[in-house]
């Protein structure tokens, strides 16, 4: 049965709990080329945590962190460490949105509410997702502050590095959970199958693990959310790995678009962020089985930046490596030529990879 999707109209912001949040919206300035734009915490009047919000494109991110240990993202933050929090909607209406959603089976995190300040009123809701990460609705109707009531502007503008949009949001599940999560999309958020993938399609000589990937049915989002389970193999699968130093399910990478990804990738290689790396053998088959592409093939190995192709054209995407100390959130570059698939042809190169980031640390 056909469910009528909630009218989410985009996302507002991802909000990342971090340890020490000023030192993360620091890193993701200083890495990743976001421009602070907005703070809230105690000296605005919010006394529980202290929260900046990171804007580059039309992705926003909002760093925040709790200031005592009283606090609910306390005990989050001990469990899980540095991650995804939340990843936030703009709706029309909160509370209608709310009522349809728990009608269809939907965890209500925290009932709707009122954020107020000089700028005017937010009304709020929170949708439980999985682990202990929740879906935001926000309706912005009646405000016209800098971002949310109780924040200020605060502008630390930094050479943006091309980044765009958010692509699409990845969660990593217990073994055993995709299905069911699958089908909670499916009820309370009226989202469809778009693609997915078993153990055949995503397997090494040592792991292997599920995916399905999850869409609003007009793509008005214009975002997808693959779920990712492990499946049985000789030896620990990565979704494992980010399961166990985890502490249960969340949110394994946020993809980002760009248009120019060698622009892209090499002022964040100059800017010091991380990334996993593929053999030059890769590049010795690629070109056979994508094309003719536009971009310069030679920057594209040197930059060790991965290749796909659909029959709708192609993509290009890299993959950092953990942003965190726990083996855990990372996040992929990805430019869009007419392809809307995931790279399937890259599953065995890039999970190889994984496994040798793995086997350092003595997890695979």
């Amino acid at each position: 049965m056909t469910v009528e999707p909630l009218p989410l109209k985009a996302i507002h912001h991802v909000e990342i709990l971090a340890g020490n949040a000023k030192q993360a919206a620091f890193f993701y300035r200083k890495a990743f080329g976001f421009s602070q734009i907005a703070y809230a915490g105690p000296e605005t009047g919010v006394k529980e945590q202290a929260s900046y919000v990171l804007n580059q494109g039309r992705i926003n991110f909002v760093v925040s962190t709790p200031l005592t240990p009283e606090d609910s993202m306390s005990d989050n933050l001990k469990n899980h460490g540095d991650g995804v929090l939340d990843i936030a909607f703009i709706v029309d209406d909160v509370d209608s949105c709310c009522e349809e959603a728990r009608s269809r089976g939907a965890k209500i995190a925290r009932e709707p509410f009122d954020m107020i300040d000089e700028n005017g009123r937010v009304r709020r809701a929170k949708i439980q997702a999985y682990g202990d990460t929740y879906h935001s609705l926000i309706s912005l109707a009646d405000y016209n502050g800098p971002f949310l009531p109780g924040y200020r502007t605060q502008r630390l503008p930094e050479s943006g590095v091309g980044l765009m949009t958010v692509d699409h949001v990845v969660a990593n599940v217990e073994d055993g959970c995709m299905d069911s999560w699958e089908e909670y999309y499916q009820n309370v958020f009226g989202f469809h199958r778009f693609l997915s993938f078993d153990d055949k399609d995503i397997s090494t000589e040592h792991t292997a693990l599920r995916s399905k990937v999850m869409s609003d049915p007009s793509n008005g989002l214009h975002i997808k959310f693959p779920i990712n389970e492990p499946a049985e193999g000789k030896r620990k699968s990565q979704i494992q790995e980010y399961i166990d130093f985890n502490r249960g399910a969340g949110v394994q990478h946020v993809a980002l678009t760009t248009g120019d990804i060698i622009h892209t990738i090499s002022l964040l290689r100059a800017r010091g962020v991380e990334f996993l790396g593929v053999p030059d053998t890769y590049y010795d088959i690629v070109w056979d089985r994508v094309g003719d592409i536009r971009e310069d093939k030679q920057a594209i190995k040197d930059l060790n930046i991965l290749i796909d192709c659909d029959d709708k054209g192609y993509l290009l995407q890299i993959f950092t490596q953990p942003v965190e100390d726990r083996p855990t959130l990372f996040y992929e570059i990805i430019q869009r030529r007419g392809s809307d698939s995931f790279g399937k042809g890259n599953f065995r190169a890039l999970f190889e990879s994984i496994e040798r980031a793995q086997d350092e640390r003595g997890n695979l």
